[in-house]
C-alpha cells in the first residue's frame, strides 16, 4: 500500500474521484463536504448545507456537478464552481444511504432507509421511478457502467438487479411516451412498475448485505455483508449465481469494489482492515490494517490505479503497487521491463523488440533495472515490503532477431544492486552490508559495513553512492571510504549526466542538482511529485511532476515548459524530443519547445550570440522573459524583445540607451516621459537631448540655466524675449541679468512698475537718459534714490568656450547588444537577409509551375566583376635579405681589433621566426614558409587558386616611402599589435578580415537568391580560400570562422550539384531520373531558410512531375516547416494531401530521407551512414574512397583524404612557435 493522500477529518461515509481532475470528495459524518485536491494536499472547497450525516456522495462525469444524500431525507445537486447548490430533491422517507449519476443519461439513482430505491431526472428535477421490493433499509443502489441495469444491496440479506430498459425507452426515446411523458412524482405509483423490473435476486449472505457493486467490464458482482464475507457472483442474460466467497474479516464488511485494470478485489471493514483479494484464487494478498480506525466506504478511480477509504478519522489515497516502470538508459537504446520481459527500444530507428523474458516473482513488480553494456548484463532488483531480491541476467546475443525464451538469470537476496565496475557489481543486502560480487554472483571481495546505509546509487567506477539518513555520501570501493557528502535529505532517485560531472538527486517534492563532488549548485522544491528527470546535451535537467515537463539550469534557473496530460517517466532527451515510458511501460515521443532554457542558458553562458540569434528568430516575448532579463541584469536583451513603447522607454532609461528612449518617448509623448530623459540624459552629459526634453515639457527655467552653463547665449538671449512674449517678468529678468543685459534690466523694472530700482540700476550703471525719463515718475518732493559712488557693476563672466557638443564620456566598447542593435540594418555575418528574399522574385531555381498557373522562370545574364589580376609569384627584388652572422666575443687587444655587431633580422623576418599563421608569413613575404604551412595544416596542394589572393595581402602589408629626393625608398609595416612595445612578437595588419568575410557572404546569399549560381559558387570559393589567412584572438571567433567555412562548404557542394544537374539533358527517363535526385540532394545541403525552401520548392516541383507522389510529398512536409509565403504554403498542402491520399512513385530514387547521408563532392550521390567514405582536409567535404588522393572538387586547393593538422588561425598578442 503506497500512500499518496492522507486527511483529517470526523467520520468519512462518502467518497468520490473526480473523473479527470485530482479531486475527492469526502461526506462527514458531522454533515459536512470536503472537496480535497489529493495531488497537492489542499483542501480546495467545503459544502455546510445538509443536516445529520452526508452518506452518499458522487461527481457527474462530464458536468462540472455533484450529488449528495443525507439522513436529513435530502438529495442536493451542487456546482462546485458556482460553489452553492443548484436544486433539492425530495421524496425519501429516511436516511439516504448512497446516490450516484448514471454515466449517459440525467439520471440519478438513490437509495434510502425507507426500503426504496428511486431514479430521479437531474434536468426535470422529478422522480421518474420508485424502486420497491426490500423489506429493511437499501444499503447501497448503483448503475451499471454500460447496461441497463441496477443493483441494490439491503439489510433483508438479499441484493437485487433491476432491468431498467423500459425505463430508457420510456424516458429517453423520441416520439409518443418520450421525454415529454416524464411521470410526475403524483404520477408514481407505490408498489412500482413495469419501466422497472427485478431480474435477479441474489441471496447467500448471512446477514445484511452493506455494499453490492458491478465489474466494469465482466459480468461479475462483487458484495459485502455483515456476515464478515465478501461474495463474488455471476450472472448471465437469464440467471445468476454465487462464484465464491472470500473469508477473512473479523467484523462486518462495510463496502467492496473490483480494482482497475487488475483482477483484484478490495475490501474495506469495521475490523479496521483493509483487504486485497485475488479474484481468480479468492485468496487474501494484502492486508492493511489501522490501529483505531474503523473503515467505512472504499472507492476507486474511474481510470487511475487509485483507491481511497473512509475511517473515522478521516481519508486515505493509495496505490497497490508502485506504477514506475524499471528502465536503464545505454547510448541510443533503452532497455525496460513490461509484462515479465525485458524489450529494448533503439531511439534512433525506433526499433522495440523483446530480448529476454525473465522468471517472475508474483504480483511484485521490478523495482529497478541497471544494464551493463561491456557484458551486456541486465540487474533487475524487486522489493517486496520487507525484503528484496536482485536477478542477473546475460542477455541473449541474437536478442531481438526471435522470441526469447525463459531465461534462468542467478538471483540473490538484496534490497538494491548497482554496477561498480565492468565486471562487478555491488549489492545492498538486509543487513545494511554492501557486497561487491562478479558476473557470476560470488563475493569478489570483503563485505563493507556502513551503519545506517538505507540505498544504494549508481555512481561510476569504483565508486558508488549511498543514503544515510539525510546524507548523501560518495564512497570508494577501492579505499573504503568516503570521497564527498551533503546534506539532501529523501532521495529516491539519482540521475547523472553524460559526461558524469553533474548529478540529480531527486527526493519526493524537490529536485537537488550537484557536482561530481557533491557540491550542491541548485534546490527546487515542487509541490507536487517529482516522478523522473534526465541531462540534454547542454547539461540542462529536464524533470517531470505529475502533470508538467520542467527544466532546472545549473545556476539555478527553472521554469514549464509544457502540461502533461498523463504521468510519463522520462529516458532520454534529444533536441525537441522526450523520450519517455509512460505508466504501462509503453514508449512514447513528445515533442517539447526548448527555446525558453536555452536562451536562459545561453544568457547565463554569456555566448551573446546565440541569444541575439534566438531573440531575433523565437517567440519568446512575454512578461516572465523581460522580468527574468531584468532581473538578471541584461535590460538591452530584452529591448530586443519589447514592442510596447512604455516598456522599452523604461528598459532603455535601465540600460542607458538615450538613443532608444528618445525614440519611444517621442511615440509616446508624455511629459513625464521627457522628464525621465532629460534626467536620464543630464546624468549622461547628453545636452542635445536635455535640451529637446526641456522643449517639449516647455521647462523654460532649466533651458535658460542650461544655456547658461553650456555658454549658448544666443539661445538663453531668445529664452529672455520668450519670457516677455509670456509676461514672465521674473524670468526675464534672470535672462537679462544672467547675460548682463543691464538695458533689458531697467526696462523690465521699469514696466514692473519698480521705479525706484529702475532708477538705481539706470544710475549705477550709467544710462543716463533711461535714468532721466525715469525721474517723470516721481512727485515733486518724493525722494529719488541716489547710486553709491563706489558701487561695482556686475557683469558675469563671458564663457570661455561655446559647447556645441555634448560633454565628453568615457571611451568604452559597446555591449554585444547594442552593437548588434546599431547594425540591426546591415545584414548579419553568418546569415541570409531574409527580408531581401521576400522583395525580390528569385529566379534561375526551376520550374515551379505544378498547376499550369506561371512560367518557367529565366536566370539573369550573369555578369561578372572586374577584378583585379595578380601579377604572378615575383618578390619585390628591393627586399634585404638578412644574413645570419654568429656573434663574435668583444675582445681588446694591442692592436685594437674593431669587432662590429652582428646583423639584425628585419620586422617581417621576425613575423615568420614567431608565427604559425600563414597570414604572417605571406605578410612577410616568405611565400615557401606560407606554403609548407597550409600544406599541413589544411592539407593544400594546389596554389594556383590562392595566388591572387596570397600576392594582395602581400602588398597590403607594406607601405612605400621617400624621405626626400635623392634617397632611396624606405618601407613602413603596419602593425596589428604596435600597442605592446616588443619588436620581438611583432605582427603585421590583417589584411582579412572576419567581418569583410561576412558582408562577401551576404552578396554571394543575393547572387544564390537572384539564380546566378555560377557567380555564388566563385564567391563562396573566393572566401574559403580567404579564411586560412585569417588571425582571430578568441576561440568565439575561431568558432565563427569554422562556422563560415561550413557555410561556404554546403553551399559550394549545393551550387555545384545544380550546375552540374542544369547540364542534364530532359530528353530521357534517366536524365529526368537523375535531375529529380540531384535536386534532392541540393535540398539536403545545410543552407539559409531562404534558400531551403527554394530548394525543396524545385525538388518538388521535380518530383511531382515524375509521379513521385511520396518524394514529393517528404518535401513538402518539410517546406511547410519553414513558415513559406501563403501562396507557396497552400501549393505544398496541395501536394502534401495528394500525396498522402496516393503515397506511390512512378520511379525508384537513389534517395532515402530516412537514412542519414552525406554527398560526394565528385559523384554527386549520396553516402549513407555505415558506408565508407573520405573527407577533404580543408573543408571537410566527403568523397567516396575511390577520389582519394585528387584536389577537392569543392574548395579546388586541398587533398581528398590527406591527415592534417588542422585549421590554424587563432593569434594572441605572446603567439610563438611551440
Amino acid at each position: 500500500m503506497l500512500t499518496k493522500f492522507e486527511s483529517k477529518s470526523a467520520r468519512v461515509k462518502g467518497l468520490a474521484f473526480h473523473p479527470k481532475r485530482p479531486w475527492i470528495l469526502s461526506s462527514l459524518h458531522t454533515g459536512s463536504i470536503q472537496l480535497w485536491d489529493y495531488r497537492l494536499t489542499t483542501l480546495i472547497d467545503k459544502f455546510d448545507e445538509h443536516e445529520g450525516p452526508v452518506r452518499g456522495i458522487h461527481f457527474h462525469h462530464q458536468q462540472p456537478l455533484f450529488v449528495s444524500g443525507g439522513d436529513d431525507y435530502k438529495i442536493k445537486v451542487w456546482n462546485y464552481k458556482l460553489r452553492r447548490c443548484m436544486f433539492t430533491l425530495l421524496g425519501h422517507l429516511d436516511y439516504i444511504r448512497t446516490t450516484f449519476f448514471h454515466h449517459e443519461y440525467p439520471w440519478i439513482v438513490s437509495c434510502s432507509d425507507d426500503q426504496t430505491v428511486r431514479i430521479w431526472n437531474w434536468q426535470s428535477r422529478h422522480c421518474i421511478s420508485i424502486l420497491t421490493g426490500h423489506n429493511h433499509y437499501v444499503m447501497c443502489a448503483q448503475f451499471h457502467p454500460a447496461e441497463d441495469l441496477v443493483i441494490s444491496a439491503s439489510l433483508d440479506q438479499t441484493i437485487r438487479v433491476w432491468d431498467i430498459s423500459g425505463l430508457r425507452k420510456k424516458n429517453v426515446a423520441p416520439g409518443p411516451g418520450g421525454m415529454d411523458s416524464v411521470r410526475t412524482p403524483g404520477q408514481t405509483e407505490l408498489f412500482g412498475q413495469s419501466d422497472a423490473v427485478v431480474k435477479f435476486v441474489l441471496e447467500g449472505h448471512d446477514r445484511g448485505v452493506n455494499w453490492a457493486t458491478f465489474h466494469p467490464t465482466m459480468k461479475l458482482i462483487v458484495s459485502g455483508s455483515d456476515d464478515r464475507q465478501v461474495k463474488v457472483w455471476r450472472y448471465s442474460q437469464e440467471k445468476a449465481w454465487e462464484i465464491d466467497s472470500c473469508r477473512g474479516h473479523y467484523n462486518n464488511v462495510s463496502c467492496v469494489t473490483f480494482a482497475n485494470n487488475q483482477e483484484l478485489i478490495l475490501s474495506n471493514s469495521e475490523d479496521k482492515s483493509i483487504r486485497v483479494w485475488e479474484m481468480s484464487k479468492r485468496q487474501c494478498l494484502y492486508t492493511f490494517r489501522r490501529e483505531h480506525d474503523r473503515y467505512w466506504v472504499i472507492a476507486a478511480h474511474p481510470s487511475l490505479n487509485l483507491y481511497a477509504a473512509g475511517h473515522d478519522n478521516g481519508t486515505v489515497v493509495f496505490k497497490l503497487e508502485r506504477e514506475r516502470p524499471a528502465f536503464s538508459v545505454s547510448n541510443n537504446l533503452l532497455y525496460y521491463v513490461k509484462e515479465q520481459y525485458v524489450r529494448c527500444l533503439d531511439f534512433n530507428t525506433a526499433k522495440d523488440v523483446a530480448v529476454l523474458q525473465y522468471r517472475s516473482s508474483g504480483r511484485t513488480p521490478v523495482f529497478s533495472a541497471a544494464y551493463n553494456p561491456a557484458e551486456n548484463a541486465i540487474l533487475l532488483v524487486t522489493r517486496g515490503t520487507d525484503n528484496g531480491m536482485y536477478e542477473i541476467y546475460n542477455l541473449p546475443k541474437d536478442a531481438g532477431q526471435r522470441e526469447p525464451d525463459m531465461s534462468d538469470g542467478k538471483r540473490s537476496g538484496g534490497m538494491a544492486a548497482v554496477w561498480v565496475a565492468r565486471n562487478r557489481f555491488a549489492v545492498l543486502d538486509r543487513s545494511k552490508q554492501i557486497l561487491v560480487k562478479n558476473l557470476k554472483n560470488e563475493e569478489a571481495g570483503k563485505k563493507i559495513q556502513l551503519s545506517g546505509c538505507d540505498e544504494i546509487f549508481y555512481a561510476g567506477t569504483g565508486v558508488l553512492l549511498y543514503k544515510d539518513g539525510d546524507q548523501m555520501i560518495m564512497y570508494d570501493l577501492q579505499q573504503k571510504g568516503p570521497l564527498a557528502q551533503a546534506r539532501i535529505p529523501k532521495v529516491k532517485y539519482v540521475v547523472w549526466s553524460t559526461d558524469m560531472a553533474y548529478v540529480a538527486m531527486l527526493s519526493k517534492h524537490q529536485v537537488t542538482l550537484c557536482t561530481r563532488s557533491l557540491e550542491i549548485l541548485t534546490t527546487i522544491t515542487e509541490t507536487v511529485n517529482v516522478k523522473s528527470g534526465a541531462w540534454d546535451e547542454n547539461n540542462v535537467f529536464i524533470y517531470t511532476t505529475g502533470n508538467h515537463i520542467k527544466y532546472a539550469i545549473l545556476n539555478g534557473d527553472h521554469g514549464i515548459i509544457r502540461t502533461l496530460d498523463f504521468v510519463i517517466y522520462i529516458t532520454r532527451i534529444k533536441a525537441n524530443n522526450v523520450y519517455c515510458l509512460d505508466r504501462d511501460a509503453s514508449p512514447r515521443v513528445l515533442t517539447i519547445d526548448p527555446t525558453e532554457y536555452r536562451f536562459k542558458l545561453a544568457v547565463s553562458q554569456r555566448r551573446y550570440d546565440e541569444v541575439l540569434h534566438m531573440v531575433k528568430h523565437s517567440k519568446l516575448i512575454g512578461q516572465s522573459i523581460i522580468a527574468y532579463l531584468q532581473q538578471k541584469g541584461y535590460p538591452e536583451i530584452a529591448l530586443h524583445f519589447v514592442k510596447d513603447d512604455k516598456t522599452r522607454f523604461t528598459l532603455a532609461l535601465e540600460c542607458g540607451n538615450i538613443d532608444v528612449a528618445l525614440e519611444a518617448a517621442r511615440t509616446i509623448d508624455d511629459k513625464l516621459c521627457w522628464e525621465r530623459l532629460a534626467e536620464a540624459a543630464l546624468l549622461q552629459g547628453n545636452h542635445q537631448v536635455v535640451e529637446m526634453a526641456y522643449q517639449r515639457t516647455k521647462n523654460f527655467d532649466k533651458l535658460s540655466f542650461l544655456y547658461l552653463i553650456t555658454g549658448n547665449l544666443d539661445k538663453l538671449r531668445k529664452m529672455m524675449k520668450i519670457a516677455e512674449v509670456r509676461k514672465d517678468s521674473s524670468g526675464q529678468f534672470r535672462d537679462a541679468l544672467l547675460l548682463g543685459d543691464v538695458g533689458e534690466q531697467v526696462k523690465i523694472l521699469e514696466n514692473s512698475g519698480q521705479h525706484s530700482m529702475a532708477m538705481l540700476a539706470a544710475q549705477t550703471y550709467g544710462f543716463e537718459e533711461a535714468a532721466q525719463r525715469l525721474r517723470q515718475h516721481f512727485d515733486e518732493g518724493e525722494n529719488v534714490p541716489d547710486s553709491v559712488a563706489d558701487a561695482v557693476v556686475f557683469r558675469p563672466a563671458p564663457p570661455i568656450q561655446r559647447l556645441e557638443e555634448n560633454w565628453p564620456l568615457l571611451t568604452v566598447s559597446k555591449s554585444f547588444f547594442e552593437g548588434a542593435a546599431a547594425a540591426a540594418k546591415i545584414p548579419k555575418n553568418l546569415a541570409a537577409n531574409l527580408e531581401m528574399a521576400g522583395d525580390e522574385e528569385a529566379t534561375g531555381w526551376g520550374d515551379e509551375d505544378l498547376f499550369g498557373e506561371g512560367e518557367d522562370a529565366q536566370p539573369k545574364a550573369a555578369g561578372k566583376g572586374d577584378d583585379d589580376e595578380g601579377g604572378g609569384w615575383d618578390v619585390d627584388e628591393e627586399l634585404d635579405i638578412p644574413v645570419d652572422v654568429a656573434p663574435a666575443a668583444e675582445t681588446k687587444d694591442s692592436s685594437g681589433y674593431f669587432v662590429p655587431p652582428p646583423r639584425g633580422h628585419s620586422l617581417p623576418h621576425n613575423w615568420t621566426l614567431h608565427s604559425h599563421l600563414a597570414i604572417d608569413h605571406v605578410m612577410a613575404g616568405s611565400f615557401d614558409s606560407a606554403c609548407r604551412l597550409l600544406h599541413d595544416q589544411i592539407g593544400v596542394v594546389d596554389f594556383e587558386p590562392l595566388q591572387e589572393t596570397m600576392l594582395s595581402l602581400f602588398k597590403r602589408g607594406r607601405a612605400v616611402f621617400q624621405p626626400q629626393s635623392g634617397v632611396p625608398a624606405l618601407f613602413a609595416y603596419p602593425l596589428r599589435n604596435w600597442q605592446g612595445g616588443n619588436p620581438a612578437t611583432f605582427a603585421p595588419v590583417l589584411g582579412v578580415q572576419l567581418a569583410d568575410l561576412g558582408r562577401r557572404v551576404q552578396v554571394c546569399y543575393q547572387l544564390t537568391t537572384g539564380g546566378k549560381f555560377g557567380e555564388a559558387l566563385d564567391g563562396f570559393r573566393k572566401i574559403m580560400w580567404s579564411i586560412p589567412f585569417l588571425a582571430v584572438n578568441t576561440r568565439d571567433e575561431q568558432k565563427e570562422a569554422t562556422q563560415l567555412l561550413d557555410i561556404c562548404r554546403e553551399y559550394a557542394l549545393g551550387l555545384s550539384i545544380e550546375l552540374a544537374r542544369k547540364e542534364l539533358g530532359k530528353d530521357s527517363v534517366e536524365d529526368q531520373k537523375r535531375s529529380c535526385e540531384m535536386a534532392a540532394y541540393f535540398a539536403h545541403c545545410k543552407l539559409q531558410p531562404v534558400h531551403q525552401m527554394l530548394t525543396l520548392r524545385m525538388a518538388m516541383s521535380l518530383a511531382w512531375k515524375l509521379s513521385c507522389f511520396k518524394t514529393a510529398g517528404s518535401f513538402a512536409r518539410r517546406l511547410l516547416e519553414l513558415g513559406p509565403k501563403p501562396e507557396v504554403g497552400t501549393q505544398a498542402r496541395k501536394i502534401l494531401q495528394a500525396a498522402d491520399a496516393n503515397p506511390t512513385e512512378a520511379l525508384q530514387l537513389d534517395y532515402d530521407e530516412h537514412n542519414p547521408f552525406s554527398i560526394c563532392g565528385y559523384s554527386f550521390t549520396p553516402i549513407y551512414r555505415g558506408r565508407p567514405e573520405i573527407k577533404s582536409a580543408f573543408c571537410g567535404a566527403s568523397y567516396l574512397p575511390q577520389y582519394g588522393g585528387r584536389v577537392c572538387n569543392i574548395d579546388q586547393v586541398s587533398q581528398i583524404g590527406k591527415s592534417a593538422q588542422g585549421l590554424r588561425i587563432t593569434w594572441t598578442p605572446h603567439d610563438s612557435k611551440r
